[in-house]
């Protein structure tokens, strides 16, 4: 399984993770990462199981980890170790995968992230358009990610605001 981005239509539903970053990765940090998860990955079991998984780099600031768990479920164990891995990146690199008080958005083209509470009041002091595109990183299917991981602020998680 092979996860990027093209015009192939994915017929599996693999599962997905997905770990946002606060900020865009820079290309050696881009790099590291790619490199050090893809081996993580290579070796990535469930109880002694080999899980069938790949990984993306979405927009240079979001991680989607994808796993074929027709095949495989991916253990609580097996999901604290890419936590684990996760969790070493955000500490070198000060990415903030686990600050969950936090939106991203797409204004005139540009990935934008800001904390929760600034991100509300922008938006209702009108200083952000109503015509931003919004991310969801609650999506875990692939399918559910393809379709509806950035979506029109009306559209989105934060239509209320």
């Amino acid at each position: 399984m092979k996860i990027e981005e093209s015009s192939i239509v994915e017929t599996n539903d693999y599962r997905v993770i997905i770990y946002p970053a606060s900020r865009p990765f820079s290309p050696k940090e881009a790099k590291d990462i790619a490199e050090r998860l893809y081996e993580f990955l290579s070796t990535w079991a469930a109880h002694g199981k080999p899980l069938e998984a790949s990984f993306k780099i979405e927009k240079n600031q979001f991680i989607v980890v994808c796993v074929d768990e027709e095949k495989e479920m991916a253990s609580g164990c097996s999901i604290d170790a890419l936590g684990g891995l996760m969790r070493e990146f955000d500490k070198e690199y000060e990415l903030g995968f686990f600050d969950r008080m936090k939106a991203s958005y797409v204004e005139n083209g540009e990935v934008k992230t800001l904390k929760l509470l600034d991100f509300k009041n922008k938006i209702r002091s009108g200083e952000l358009s109503r015509d931003i595109e919004v991310f969801d990183f609650s999506k875990n299917t692939y399918l559910d990610f393809l379709s509806h991981f950035l979506q029109p602020l009306s559209r989105s998680w934060a239509h209320n605001i």
